[in-house]
């Protein structure tokens, strides 16, 4: 007998949502009533939170080993793992609220969709005020994370609200709604290096982060790009913009383009920084994996593309391990 987690959640019956695995944890711990808010906020898809994350972590790891030399103790060149966890936390639930708040625009469209008519919205397993709800308690423990911080970070995070509040319209009238997720999603490289030195005394000074910053757009642009090649048959009938309708069957040399672009920012970002230089091993491994997902990528196989876009997790840990153990070198370099 199918249980009611296998099933694929519609306006008769309550279940699990299209792109959720039926063993996630959501559907074994919770109580089936909290099901639609876990959806909401994608704590049954987490990869969403992770690639949110890496910003931040990467800007505070960047900060961190900024000029880290031969001789410094190994507590100021690693990242603050308060710093760490404040983000990690921040994440996952500024991206629930987010989440959220484009369901709630996006409901109309949603339904039009296969693979995001099983959402909580769409599928009638929570009211429009209810979600409005989730969203206010999601924000509130967004700041209280975003107050542990000085009052720099603290503007600079606030002012990152502009652009989610716009993003989940862009699709409505561009193409380019990844690069205003990348404008969103790449915050975190600007307010983790904040969170660290405080308020910038001149733009050199904040450059790093900067180059960081437009990066990280060029990486969620590239990556969400493979995403959204799942929905394009569904988004070119209901009438809405991507990137992957934008590049179609060029996708793989735009690709080229924003990851190849996004590598080289990076480090730059590392150069101005002046991080040790093993770090860059970690760049250079990102690299090899940004260029297999190109190589193999098939645009018309929306699992696969729903895999690769996965995949960009190990990005992630590999330039965030290449800073961490790029500074750590420079502790263990006298022993050699």
């Amino acid at each position: 007998m199918t249980s009611e987690k296998d099933i694929i959640q519609s306006s008769e019956g309550q279940g699990r949502v299209f792109d959720a695995p039926s063993g996630h944890w959501v559907y074994r711990a919770l109580p089936a009533w909290l099901w639609p808010y876990a959806q909401l906020a994608r704590w049954d898809r987490p990869i969403g939170w992770w690639l949110l994350l890496w910003p931040c972590w990467w800007s505070v790891a960047l900060a961190a080993s900024a000029g880290a030399k031969v001789g410094d103790s190994v507590w100021s060149i690693i990242p603050s793992p308060y710093h760490l966890v404040l983000f990690l936390i921040g994440a996952i639930a500024m991206r629930g609220a987010g989440c959220t708040y484009n369901d709630l625009a996006d409901e109309d469209v949603d339904n039009k969709v296969a693979r995001t008519r099983s959402r909580p919205l769409p599928s009638g397993q929570v009211t429009r005020k209810q979600a409005k709800i989730f969203i206010a308690l999601q924000a509130l423990v967004g700041l209280l994370v975003v107050i542990q911080f000085n009052v720099f970070t603290i503007l600079l995070s606030i002012a990152s609200l502009v652009i989610v509040a716009i993003y989940p319209f862009m699709k409505r009238i561009t193409n380019l709604p990844q690069l205003v997720l990348g404008l969103a999603f790449s915050w975190g490289a600007l307010v983790g290096w904040s969170a660290h030195f405080g308020a910038p005394a001149t733009l050199k000074g904040f450059l790093p982060a900067l180059l960081l910053y437009a990066g990280s757009i060029l990486w969620v642009i590239g990556y969400d790009t493979i995403y959204a090649h799942q929905d394009k048959e569904d988004d070119a009938l209901v009438g809405v913009g991507s990137t992957a309708r934008l590049f179609g069957s060029r996708t793989r040399e735009a690709l080229m383009v924003l990851y190849g672009g996004a590598l080289v920012l990076f480090l730059w970002a590392f150069a101005m920084a002046e991080v040790p230089m093993p770090a860059v091993a970690g760049l250079l491994a990102a690299g090899a994996h940004m260029y297999r997902q190109i190589m193999v990528l098939d645009i018309d196989d929306p699992a696969q593309c729903l895999r690769l876009f996965h995949s960009n997790k190990v990005v992630g840990w590999l330039i965030f391990a290449g800073l961490v153990l790029g500074a750590l070198w420079t502790v263990v370099k006298p022993f050699f």
